[in-house]
C-alpha cells in the first residue's frame, strides 16, 4: 500500500503509539496515509477505537508475528 509518512512505534506501550500517531497525523494533509508499525498487542483495539473517535480512517492492519502494521488515512 502507498503511504505518505511512516511512524515506528515498536517497543512502545499504550498510550504512546496512539499519542505519537496523533502527533504525526497533525503534520499530514487531509487524505494522506500514515503507516504505523507497533509491537503492543493492545494496539489493534487502540487503533480501531482511535479511528472511530477521531474520524481518521483505518485502511488496514496486519499482524506480522509480534509486530502490527497499520495504515491510517487522515480525515
Amino acid at each position: 500500500m502507498n503511504f505518505d509518512a511512516e511512524l515506528d512505534a515498536r517497543g512502545l506501550n499504550c498510550p504512546l503509539p496512539i499519542l505519537r500517531t496523533k502527533k504525526k497525523l497533525a503534520e499530514l494533509s487531509s487524505g494522506q496515509v500514515l503507516k504505523i508499525e507497533a509491537t503492543d498487542p493492545s494496539s489493534v483495539k487502540d487503533f480501531q477505537m482511535f479511528a472511530k473517535q477521531t474520524g481518521h480512517q483505518l485502511l488496514s492492519h496486519a499482524d506480522a508475528g509480534k509486530e502490527f502494521v497499520f495504515y491510517m488515512q487522515k480525515k
